[in-house]
This record gives structure tokens, C-alpha cells and sequence, in this order.
């Protein structure tokens, strides 16, 4: 193998093992935080986000009556069902228990995907609690009205003052209102807790189950966007962290699923806060709690929109463009909460714009994955070839280099002149082999993050029984309990891959330079066989559109390689016979 192969090795597995692997742990030390009655300052005045409501005519309500102090009201709860949604709302703290993503089957349980679960008694989605996000939801029981069914009205009345929250509902959409009022009886309410009146939380978890141990190609991940830049952030294990940026949205993400909190009025809120910590049987929350700054007033009247659904362009991009969708919204840019290459999202975007073309052609997103694959490897396979006989070159050209660089060690000047010219002599150009590799990085890269994220590939059948799903691993047998390191699953993707790669490290191998001795013969062996081994326990439960990818592309290598040593042993044997022919001239002219 030739050293280039060795440097996009150890790059492939550093950036790929540290992409999969590096996760942050931290958790702060929690507070228990009394709601405070005193009077405070008013917090500044509330600025609307004007990306929000365009062509919108409805006003704010406002409670304007008293709820039943009644402590017999009864436990109840409320289905609201939309094409796209089925919700549970229980009158207890007026929050969502369960919600449902009619479009969206979750394949381990065949229900809809569940964005309320790990609810318990003390954690459910949407809940509200005074104060800061340390203090206790509220667990009092609401009175319940319907003024239609795709609206509910829970109302609460407390010390001085009524509590309400009113959820609106629209068909065709993954966003509904929620709007939170709170109505003085006496004119003047306090709500501060340290500059806090209050704290809403998006849910305990969302699905599908997430196991970061065992599926570590899932994330969860908190997501912020201030209008122009957008914040992401791993959330590890056993957290409780701060963040305390500006934002228009924020929400919690999975890897295809995502719950996206907008409220209209962004300058009442303050810091917000990301959570992982174990509630229910050992299952760890991926919740964002947010903070509403503190209230001095009659009347409060806050409005979120909130986010339950897929995390694709398709249903993002809607909210853009009032007209796009039913709550007349725009300039939200939810798409920035896609998963991208960062500054090469616009390669990812050509790669997913002709990914999309071939699906049209052939509508099964495998074949279009191995069209694909074949199209780039043909399209670089020129570079490929320079690179190779750029290699074979420096490798003619190593002992004329050695002996420069004995010649001039203790002259740096004189050893850069006598190299330049042997290069130009020689018509070699040392960078020749880096742009090659430099240009496969770059597509490597983001087709990575492409087949890995791409929210089409969710469900997306390949070969039924082997590969019905190209967004997880395939499968043809399942165990009831896992084996460390590979699951539950028997998969001959991976097995398939291995082979492929072994077998191009051995072609690579005959094609380039001798193994050599030592220290440099067990790092190419280690390169060969070692690094092969190493991916196939990182990519075992890899989803397998990215594995397709990756034993297609191998598989191809291996037949270009075979034909780029062909044309590098004849590229020698000229070699051979030019130096041959230089000796005989030389030996001919020392005769004379």
C-alpha cells in the first residue's frame, strides 16, 4: 500500500471514530427553587418575532374569567386526532401524555412515532411549573373545555389569579399553538423566581426509543437558531445544563425526529436548558426545558408554536412561506435544525438533488445509492489513475531524492534547487497525489453524513427479508438478548464490507510499492488487515445505506485497481527499459 492510501486510512478513521465516539458529560449540581410572591421589576418589554405571524388577523385571547375552585374536579383526558397527529391531553397540568405521528411507523413497536414518551407523574410534555426548570410541574387538575375538536381549554384558578393553556390543532400540519394566560383577580400578579416567571419543557424523551449503548448512529441533540446562526449541541449522559443564548426556536432532535419550541414573543424568554437525566426504568430524558422571564401585570398572554414531527426539508421548509402552510407562518427557517456537513452542506445538497433524480428513474433508494456510488467512482476514477502513476513516479525517483538530500543536508537552498529540478526534469509535481485524495475526502464526507441522515432512506426497503430498512442495520436473524459489541442481529452487510476491504487492501498491495521491513512492514500489514477489522466493529450496526455505499465503492475500487496495476506494471516496465537503454549508452560511450 502507498503512503497516500495510509494517510486517507488514519484520516477516515479519525474523523469518522471521533464524528461517532466524542460525546460531552457534564451535569450541574441541582437547585430546589420556592416560587416567590414578592414584587419585582418588570421584565423588559416584549418584542414579537416578526419571522412568526405575517398574514396572521387573530388576536391574542385573554382569560378574563375565574376558573371552578372546585378540588373535585375530576381526572380526565382529551384525544385531539388530525391526519397527521394523534394527542392524549390529561387535565393534570393541562399537558400532552401521549402524541402520536400518524405518517411515521415506529418499526420496533408498529404504532405511529411516539414524540411524548418516558411520561410519568412528575414529567410530561408541554408541562409547565413556576419558577425555574428545578421546580415541580404543575400536578393540579384542571377544569376542561372544547370549544371544537381540534381545541382545548384548560383552566386553573390559584392565589389571586386563573391559570389557563389552550392547545389549537390544525389538520395537514406538525405544528400546533399553545398559548399560556394568566388573569389577575385583583389587577396585579408577580410571577419571579429569580427573574423567572415560569418554565414550559418540551417532552420527557422522543421516539423512537433511543439506546445510545446499542445504536450509536441515533443521536439526541439540542438545537437552538438565533434568526442567523444555529446552535447544536450533543446531549450526553446524566446532564442538566444551561444555555443561555438568545433564540427564536429551540428544541430537542433525534436523528429523524425532532421537537421544535417557537415562541412569538423571543425577548421574554430567558436562559434555556438541556436534559438527560434517568427517570423512568433507567431511561434516560432528552428534554429542553424553557424559561419565561419574570411577569408583572393583569394579564399575561404567551404563544408558542411547537414542532412534533419528522426532521426533513420537506415538512420544515413549509414554514417559510405563509401561504405554504395553515398557520400562515414564515421566516422560521426550521431547516436549519437539519443535520448537514456544516461548510459542505452545499456538496451534500448536489449529492442529495442527483440522489433524487435517480429515485425518479428507479424508485428504490438502494438501486439509486449504488447508481450513484458507480457515477462518482467512474467520474474520479482519472484522478484515481493520476494519483497512482504520480506514486509509481516518486517511487522511480526515491533514490535520485535520497541522494539529493544526502548531497545537500547541511544546505537547505541548494537541496530545494537541485529537487526543483529533478522534478522538472522529470515532469513531477509533488502535490499531484494530494488533489485526488483531497476531492474524495471532501465527497467521502458528505455522502457520509447523507446516507447516514437522509430522512427518505427511514423505512425504505432495499431487498425485503435482507435489507428492509436502509436507515438500520440489516438483518437475517435477531436474537432475544445482545452480544457485546454487535446487538442482537446477525448482519452479512458488514461481513460482505469486511471482505470487500480486505481483499482491495491485497490488490492495492500488488499494485504499489514492496512491504518492507520492521517498523514499516507492521504498519502496512496493521493498514492492510487491521484497519479493516477495526471499521467492521465501528460499521456492524451502521445504517445500511451507508454501508451499501461504502462495499459498492470498495467493490468498484477493486476493478479500477486491477486496471491501474496493470498500467502501472507496463508504466515500469518502460521505466525499465529506458534505464536500460541509458546504461547501454552510458557503458557505450566509456568504451570510445
Amino acid at each position: 500500500m502507498d503512503k497516500n492510501t495510509i494517510w486517507a486510512s488514519v484520516l477516515s478513521v479519525a474523523v469518522i471514530g471521533t464524528f461517532i465516539f466524542l460525546q460531552p458529560v457534564f451535569r450541574p449540581a441541582e437547585k430546589n427553587v420556592q416560587m416567590q410572591s414578592s414584587v419585582a421589576p418588570v421584565a423588559e418589554a416584549p418584542v414579537e418575532n416578526d419571522s412568526i405571524v405575517k398574514n396572521s388577523s387573530e388576536k391574542k385571547p385573554v382569560l378574563t374569567q375565574a376558573a371552578d375552585t372546585d378540588e373535585s374536579v375530576p381526572e380526565q383526558t382529551v384525544t385531539i386526532k388530525t391526519d397527521k397527529i394523534s394527542a392524549v391531553l390529561t387535565n393534570k397540568g393541562g399537558d400532552i401524555v401521549d402524541y402520536e405521528l400518524l405518517n411515521h411507523i415506529d418499526t420496533d413497536t408498529g404504532n405511529g412515532v411516539q414524540m411524548a414518551d418516558s411520561i410519568s407523574d412528575f414529567n410530561r410534555s408541554c408541562a409547565v411549573s413556576f419558577g425555574g426548570p428545578d421546580n415541580m410541574l404543575l400536578n393540579d387538575k384542571f377544569n376542561v373545555e372544547r370549544p371544537d375538536e381540534n381545541t382545548v381549554l384548560f383552566t386553573k384558578h390559584y392565589n389571586g389569579y386563573t391559570l389557563g393553556k389552550r392547545y389549537t390543532f390544525k389538520p395537514g400540519e406538525y405544528i400546533f399553538k399553545l398559548e399560556i394566560m394568566i388573569h389577575s383577580d385583583d389587577g396585579n400578579v408577580v410571577l419571579n423566581n429569580n427573574g423567572t416567571a415560569y418554565t414550559l419543557r418540551t417532552s420527557p424523551q422522543i421516539g423512537p426509543h433511543f439506546d445510545s449503548k446499542a445504536n450509536r448512529y441515533e443521536v439526541r441533540q439540542f438545537l437552538s437558531f438565533s434568526g442567523e446562526k444555529k446552535k447544536t449541541i450533543s446531549v450526553g449522559s446524566k446532564q442538566f445544563k444551561s444555555f443561555d443564548k438568545s433564540y427564536t426556536w429551540a428544541g430537542i432532535a433525534g436523528k429523524y425526529f425532532e421537537a421544535l419550541v417557537i415562541p412569538v414573543n423571543a425577548a421574554d424568554m430567558g436562559d434555556a436548558y438541556y436534559s438527560s437525566k434517568s427517570e423512568v426504568n433507567d431511561y434516560a430524558d432528552a428534554q429542553a426545558y424553557l424559561t419565561r422571564r419574570q411577569f408583572s401585570g393583569s394579564d399575561l398572554s404567551d404563544t408558542y408554536y411547537i414542532y412534533f414531527g419528522p426532521r426533513n426539508e420537506k415538512d420544515l421548509r413549509r414554514y417559510n412561506v405563509p401561504e405554504n402552510n395553515g398557520w400562515q407562518l414564515s421566516g422560521l427557517k426550521l431547516s436549519e435544525s437539519l443535520q448537514s456537513s456544516g461548510w459542505l452542506g452545499w456538496l451534500e445538497n448536489i449529492l442529495k438533488w442527483m440522489l433524487e433524480i435517480l429515485y425518479k428513474l428507479i424508485p428504490n433508494w438502494g438501486v439509486s445509492i449504488i447508481l450513484l456510488t458507480v457515477f462518482f467512482k467512474f467520474a474520479m476514477f482519472p484522478l484515481t489513475k493520476k494519483q497512482s502513476l504520480s506514486t509509481l513516479k516518486m517511487q522511480n525517483l526515491q533514490p535520485q531524492m535520497t541522494a539529493i538530500q544526502a548531497k545537500y543536508k547541511d544546505n537547505p537552498q541548494k537541496l530545494q534547487e537541485a529537487m526543483g529540478k529533478l522534478y522538472k526534469e522529470n515532469d513531477y509535481n509533488p502535490a499531484g497525489g494530494c488533489l485526488p485524495m483531497l476531492l474524495q475526502f471532501l465527497i467521502l464526507f458528505a455522502m457520509y453524513n447523507l446516507f447516514n441522515n437522509y430522512f427518505e432512506f427511514r423505512g425504505a426497503s432495499f431487498i425485503p427479508g435482507w435489507i428492509p430498512d436502509l436507515s438500520a442495520g440489516d438483518s437475517v436473524y435477531t436474537f432475544k438478548k445482545s452480544i457485546p459489541f454487535f446487538g442482537n442481529a446477525i448482519r452479512i452487510l458488514p461481513v460482505i464490507y469486511l471482505g470487500s476491504q480486505l481483499l482491495y487492501g491485497k490488490i492495492t498491495q500488488n499494485g504499489g510499492t514492496a512491504v518492507g521491513n520492521g517498523t514499516s512492514a507492521a504498519q502496512m500489514k496493521f493498514m492492510m488487515y487491521g484497519m479493516p477489522i477495526v471499521f467492521f466493529f465501528i460499521f456492524y450496526n451502521a445504517p445500511s445505506g451507508l454501508l451499501l455505499y461504502w462495499t459498492v465503492s470498495n467493490l468498484i475500487q477493486m476493478g479500477q485497481q486491477l486496471v491501474i496495476n496493470k498500467i502501472m506494471e507496463e508504466k515500469k516496465k518502460e521505466s525499465a527499459i529506458e534505464k536500460n537503454a541509458k546504461s547501454f549508452t552510458v557503458a557505450k560511450n566509456k568504451k570510445r
